[in-house]
């Protein structure tokens, strides 16, 4: 017996070949771009002096829990020392010493780190937002539908189209943009 394909199921097949080309055409990648987000962060105006103290700041946190982490190694080495000619209720004393002393230490640390990301927000997030604001705009002008960050350390990408690069693009822009961000950051390079 032979199938004759009727009008009707014509008109379907005609229907989802349409719907499967249209799905396939909203699916396919659009145009692909990428930048090196930490070059147009340098010459970002009063990123590199932000970012600089910043990490002077840090540097100075660091060196705080450096100081007290060697004070509390100084104390457990004097007790292990002396502990043998301690009598078991001073051992324990000195031993309840030197775990309140790790735990102040602990708490320092977590204060510091708190303090350390809020200053971060405070002095090189509002550059790393105009940067992103700038990157977005770039990206729906030039009508790109993904743009990679190929400054990273995880950067995958083994050769790439140099006029796919809106690294410059991009930092004429911020560099056009309105002034440096304010929030405590130093004034502009």
């Amino acid at each position: 017996m032979r199938i004759v394909p009727t009008i009707r199921s014509l008109i379907i097949a005609a229907a989802l070949v349409g719907s499967a080309a249209t799905a396939s055409a909203q699916a396919a990648p659009g145009r692909v771009a990428y930048i090196t987000a930490r070059a147009v962060l340098q010459e970002t105006p009063g990123y590199a002096a932000a970012e600089s103290l910043w990490v002077r700041e840090i540097d100075g946190f660091r060196n705080e829990i450096t100081r007290l982490q060697t004070t509390l190694d100084s104390a457990a080495t004097k007790f292990e020392e002396s502990s043998v000619m301690l009598s078991a209720t001073k051992r324990n004393d000195e031993r309840r010493k030197l775990v309140d002393q790790q735990a102040a230490l602990q708490r320092r640390e977590q204060e510091l780190q708190q303090r350390a990301a809020a200053r971060r927000q405070e002095l090189v997030s509002p550059f790393e937002k105009r940067v992103t604001e700038v990157i977005e705009a770039v990206r729906k002008e030039g009508n790109f539908s993904l743009v990679f960050d190929v400054s990273g350390q995880a950067n995958q990408i083994v050769a790439a189209d140099l006029t796919l690069d809106l690294t410059q693009r991009v930092i004429e822009r911020v560099k056009q943009a309105s002034p440096a961000p304010s929030g405590g950051a130093p004034g502009n390079d």
